[in-house]
């Protein structure tokens, strides 16, 4: 999903030298998920997208010649044509891509390669695929991130098949698609066997929190509901509260609510989800999960006034000790590295679950691509951005962006001889704990607007600040996606 850092938005032209849940839970709850299982039993401007995105009003640009292919140029890249660049400028940041940019440049020093970060990248985006125009590669994430179930429905991409298949870019007799992480090809489709989208960076996320905090309460991670709110008591009496999460932003909740509802009733009430089917957002586990995380609000374990705040200002709350727990991603250790304190001590956790009810056990985590870089169908050099992709997924420039960011990469290696932060160590434990037990909610990459400004801000943003139940969360969440489900003009993806 990536997150949002302070806006900046700075562009470079390279070659030119002109160089960014409701207190009723406790044994009522616990009674509904057992008496199921005896049975058998997430505002971000993404709508003027989608229309603007259907199709094209200006004059498509020229596509550059095709270059010759060689063992050193397996994707045939023209070597003097201009490749353009747009990142989305978060909590990653960007030295990472200007490096692999300048690696690019030396590879076809003909070139002209024009790099710019911002976070605005719908708005910055939007009119160029509209008039024919756009870039040739994009990190399309944040939270102006485009709909990718609407540009792959309006065939907005380019099939990133020929970069999977490529040599890889440290071993010619490797392809590209086999030195990924699991899933990461997987993730890339829609429907059918193309892929659209390569998801560069790999995000743990789950409840992020202090360890030092947590030993100075003399607590060890809760696992159950019960031990959760026996902490954030503890925390209370000392000062701190339990929670705080992006207020302004409450699609980040789910982080940790949606894996929490899997491993509560297994992986087919994500599948469920995801695929739009009616009812889905009833299932006993949702409401058992929901309920879980109001009783926070309604017990006062979450950090007063975090409905108005944002994700770097919950995020530097947190880090200054004021709440225990903040669920989020793996990019928090970067984003925050300037306001956390170096003895901080930094971990993650899978979520906590209900009981030992729940289907899945304990360690069960969410863990998957972040980062969706893009190469648009109109792009004027596509071989050219995804040529830029290939020199990412090198050894070299997977090792950069894990020293540089504390985070991995979709590349399966690239920390060896690397010392990894208390955060990244703490996420590739939680990865081991888990195991087969990683679930991939595709919400967030198939219906952005559903998951963002509906699920989030209009469904859980209400319900954490106290103005909606449980109940009446899962009424209009459901109505959402049967919405969703019903609109023609959104295309639908399943779970195959």
């Amino acid at each position: 999903m990536g997150s949002n850092s302070a806006e900046y938005d700075g562009t470079r032209e390279h070659g030119t030298r002109d160089r960014t849940g409701h207190g009723a839970a406790g044994v009522g709850r616990r009674g509904l998920i057992k008496r199921s299982v005896a049975l058998g039993l997430i505002s971000v401007p993404t709508m003027s997208f989608l229309s603007a995105c259907a199709s094209g009003g200006g004059d498509d640009q020229e596509k550059a010649e095709a270059g010759k292919k060689t063992a050193k140029n397996p994707l045939g890249v023209n070597d003097t044509a201009p490749m353009e660049f747009v990142l989305f400028d978060g909590g990653f940041g960007k030295e990472y891509a200007e490096d692999a940019v300048t690696v690019y440049e030396k590879a076809f020093p003909g070139a002209k390669v024009k790099f710019s970060a911002t976070q605005k990248i719908q708005s910055t985006l939007q009119p160029r695929f509209n008039q024919g125009t756009p870039p040739d590669l994009i990190d399309n994430s944040g939270a102006e991130q485009m709909d990718m179930g609407t540009l792959v429905g309006k065939k907005q991409l380019t099939d990133l098949t020929p970069l999977l298949d490529a040599p890889s870019y440290d071993d010619p007799g490797t392809k590209v698609r086999d030195t990924l992480r699991p899933g990461i090809v997987e993730m890339g489709r829609f429907d059918g066997e193309q892929v659209w989208i390569l998801y560069y960076a790999y995000t743990v996320y789950g409840v992020w929190y202090s360890q030092k905090a947590l030993d100075s309460l003399d607590e060890q991670y809760p696992e159950t509901w019960d031990q959760m709110l026996a902490v954030c008591a503890k925390a209370k009496k000392k000062g701190m509260a339990g929670w705080t999460y992006a207020g302004k932003y409450p699609y980040y909740l789910p982080f940790s609510l949606y894996p929490m509802i899997g491993k509560v009733g297994g992986r087919e009430v994500l599948d469920a989800i995801d695929n739009l089917e009616p009812n889905a957002w009833k299932h006993p586990a949702v409401k058992a999960c929901f309920e879980a995380y109001y009783e926070l609000q309604q017990k006062g374990y979450v950090l007063k006034g975090t409905p108005g705040l944002d994700h770097i200002q919950s995020q530097t709350a947190w880090a200054k000790g004021d709440a225990l727990f903040i669920p989020n991603g793996s990019w928090v250790e970067n984003e925050s590295a300037n306001v956390m304190p170096d003895d901080f001590d930094l971990a993650v956790s899978a979520p906590t679950g209900l009981d030992s009810s729940d289907k899945l056990p304990f360690g069960t985590i969410w863990a998957s691509g972040g980062e969706p870089f893009v190469v648009p169908a109109k792009a004027a050099n596509a071989p050219g951005g995804m040529e830029q992709l290939r020199i990412m997924l090198s050894e070299a420039s997977s090792k950069n962006f894990t020293g540089k960011v504390k985070s991995l990469t979709a590349y399966n290696g690239g920390t060896d001889g690397i010392e990894l932060t208390p955060g990244l160590k703490s996420g590739v434990a939680a990865l081991e704990v888990a195991g087969e037990n990683v679930v991939n909610p595709r919400l967030q990459d198939w219906y952005v607007q559903l998951q963002k400004e509906k699920i989030g801000v209009s469904g859980l943003g209400e319900m954490m600040a106290g103005r909606a139940t449980p109940a009446e969360t899962i009424k209009k969440i459901q109505a959402f996606a049967d919405e969703t489900a019903k609109d023609s003009s959104i295309k639908h993806y399943k779970h195959q």
